[in-house]
């Protein structure tokens, strides 16, 4: 992003965009950063540094004025296309907002119009809603904190490995059929197979035994082991 741009210095750039559309240009109408019009159809655009809440709620507000509504920002380093900006323009689809990234510098393309305001439409994917729901049945109970990180959780495919080692430190190597006769669960095999915490070793075909790493990992999860 350009560092030393202010919102006064978008503006110009901004305006001859828009009166090359036809549209007449007005700026600092009733708190609004700039209005533009034609043939009746009028458009908002707040102009801020870098995309932030309170822009976010300066625009929502304009709202009540018109559907048309867009932000106005310097162009960021990267475009629009980083992860970031990804969620960034889901974000905005939602709150039906246009985006604009403004290089007043640039001699191609000045002005970049990203999103323009259109009606959401709500559309919830069944497969990461059945993915979610899924992971919380195959949990036992809630073992992490709320907005924790750089901590290992305890997910569903987890506490599924933790039980099967819990078995295996308790009666020594074993097969598959045996585990799942104890309750491990359909995924005891590929859990055994991939082995991805390293926890486990293939003594013979379809029998596994327990690795130091896995004896470890009872002793991190041992509150919830005791649960086991």
């Amino acid at each position: 992003m350009e560092q030393t741009l202010r919102e006064v210095d978008l503006y110009p750039a901004l305006r001859a965009y828009l009166e090359a559309q036809g549209y007449t240009v007005r700026a600092e109408v009733r708190d609004c950063d700039v209005c533009a019009l034609k043939d009746g159809e009028l458009i908002l655009i707040e102009l801020k540094r870098a995309l932030n809440v309170s822009l976010l709620v300066q625009a929502v507000e304009r709202q009540r004025a018109t559907d048309s509504v867009y932000i106005a920002i310097p162009r960021p380093k990267g475009g629009a296309w980083t992860r970031q900006w990804r969620g960034v323009r889901r974000l905005l689809r939602r709150l039906e907002l246009g985006l604009i990234f403004i290089s007043p510098r640039a001699r191609i393309r000045p002005v970049e119009i990203l999103l323009h305001p259109e009606p959401f439409a709500k559309r919830k994917r069944a497969q990461l809603r059945r993915a979610v729901i899924q992971e919380m049945n195959g949990r036992s109970s809630d073992h992490n904190v709320g907005g924790s990180n750089r901590r290992k959780l305890v997910t569903a495919y987890r506490e599924n490995a933790l039980r099967i080692a819990h078995h295996l430190a308790a009666n020594g190597p074993m097969t598959t059929r045996a585990l799942r006769k104890l309750g491990t669960g359909p995924k005891t095999t590929p859990i055994l197979y991939d082995d991805v915490y390293h926890w486990f070793q293939r003594v013979s075909l379809g029998t596994y035994s327990l690795t130091e790493k896995g004896h470890a990992a009872l002793s991190d999860f041992a509150e919830l082991v005791r649960t086991f």
